[in-house]
């Protein structure tokens, strides 16, 4: 009965090779006892609801691998599930056809009311649908938390390389060849990797704290992300002064934005 509330996704299809995309769908049907005519019924809504209504009586072999990930959705929905099970769903198809078989999913979480677990290696896909994100090392949870809070504040190595392929990578390079050292010296200036979150992803930080502080600002790199439709975004700048001058205009950026790391200090 418990099984019967989950359905499962798998990464290679499974689909019965032998039998006609109708059947592969009602195949769990079949087994939890429905009675013909509901068979058919099912079968026929979940194709419309997955955009195959018209594939029906045609063979897995017939279909491409977007088509047929949709054919094991309509199939993993056959039976009312309560959670939906997707075990690497994407990774065998390409970006175009990823992006679509996740629009998909979205809609129907939505519109069905589903709780949809996915276990990935793509970051990609946990960025545009994923309301919370586990990561696991060495098969323990190492760190779990609202995905973009993650995203944007990673605390376990692991995370911070995960997150850095999807964000942050033209940051990193940048970061990699800039040298950098810890303590202040006269003339130097400090470079600083700022963290925009939601809404103030859109305010105008820079210009405000360069004003009120007298603050000479530069902006050395950006990136904007969106996940789950939020602005994310990170931006490195190196502030010239005097440390107190610098010093206030750390205090006045963290009151300001999500997050504020100093990366070091530049001599000129």
């Amino acid at each position: 009965k418990v099984r019967q509330s989950i359905g499962m996704i798998f990464q290679q299809f499974n689909l019965l090779s032998s039998a006609t995309v109708f059947d592969n769908v009602a195949f769990p049907l079949k087994i939890a006892g429905y009675k013909k005519d509901e068979i058919k019924n099912r079968v026929l809504e979940l194709l419309t609801l997955v955009g195959l209504e018209d594939k029906a009586k045609v063979y897995p072999a017939q279909l491409s691998g977007g088509q047929k990930q949709r054919v094991g959705i309509a199939r993993a929905l056959a039976t009312n599930p309560k959670i939906l099970l997707c075990d690497e769903a994407t990774s065998a198809l390409d970006p175009k056809t990823t992006s679509s078989i996740l629009k998909l999913l979205c809609s129907l979480r939505d519109s069905l009311g589903l709780t949809i677990v996915i276990i990935t290696h793509q970051l990609e896909v946990i960025k545009e649908c994923c309301d919370r994100v586990a990561v696991i090392d060495g098969g323990v949870i190492s760190e779990m938390g609202d995905t973009i809070k993650v995203f944007a504040s990673p605390e376990k190595e692991l995370t911070k390389h995960l997150v850095a392929t999807v964000v942050r990578r033209d940051l990193d390079d940048l970061l990699s060849y800039t040298n950098l050292y810890s303590e202040y010296k006269e003339n130097s200036r400090a470079w600083f990797l700022l963290t925009f979150l939601g809404d103030k992803a859109n305010d105008p930080v820079i210009v405000d704290v360069a004003i009120k502080t007298n603050a000479k600002i530069s902006i050395m790199a950006g990136q904007i992300n969106h996940i789950q439709n939020q602005p994310l975004g990170f931006l490195v700048i190196a502030v010239d002064g005097s440390k107190d001058a610098i010093d206030t205009a750390l205090k006045e950026l963290t009151d300001r934005v999500y997050k504020v790391e100093l990366l070091g200090y530049e001599v000129e």
